[in-house]
């Protein structure tokens, strides 16, 4: 069996803009409150795993590195997936954000020791003016919003070593820093918020 998807992944994090881990270079890996909290945000447009078709569904992933770089592993993480998504789809968006099937979550997964149960809970996406936000019911908030020069051009980041893990379509991250992203997840080590930000457009198989 096979699968592919077509859509956005959102990455917030507990950094100031810009995390340091985006360059993927272990000796410029400070992070600022000395342990690593990131959410990403998958927004599929088209895709099929295994013959389930998940076209439309969000799901997100909450993970934590104690650090002290992101490479020394050891993390902790959980997927929720949208109350609207069968089961089937939410088994199908699980192996795809665990990085089980591959694709763009494969690298990241793998510094990554232990996954938490997945939770069902409702999951709201908008988006206006550059602007994306997603809410988990009664467990965390992203907020992120492109960055905008003075010619009207959104601010990107280009070939750096996360945007190419992460699969990024031509490996070209929108630089999006987060105003309002908290997560508050009670089996997690931390509560946090973050300020950091990065949209890439994502076209994934396996």
């Amino acid at each position: 069996m096979s699968w592919n998807l077509t859509g956005e992944l959102v990455e917030t994090c507990n950094c100031n803009m810009l995390c340091p881990c985006w360059f993927g270079q272990a000796d410029l890996m400070l992070l600022d409150q000395g342990y690593c909290a990131t959410s990403l945000l998958l927004r599929v447009n088209e895709g099929s795993h295994n013959g389930v078709d998940i076209s439309g569904q969000n799901a997100i992933a909450n993970l934590h590195f104690p650090g002290p770089t992101l490479f020394d592993g050891n993390g902790t993480g959980r997927i929720f997936v949208d109350t609207g998504a069968s089961d089937a789809q939410a088994n199908a968006l699980e192996a795809i954000l665990q990085g089980g099937s591959g694709g763009g979550m494969e690298v990241p997964a793998s510094l990554l020791s232990s996954w938490l149960p997945t939770k069902r809970s409702a999951i709201t996406v908008s988006e206006a003016d550059g602007a994306i936000s997603a809410n988990v019911e009664g467990i965390g908030e992203m907020s992120s919003k492109r960055l905008v020069n003075e010619l009207g051009k959104t601010m990107s980041l280009h070939n750096s070593v996360f945007s190419m893990a992460f699969g990024f379509n031509d490996h070209i991250g929108d630089l999006a820093p987060s105003d309002g992203t908290a997560w508050n997840d009670p089996d997690m080590p931390e509560v946090w918020k973050g300020r950091s930000g990065v949209v890439g457009q994502i076209s994934w198989a396996g």
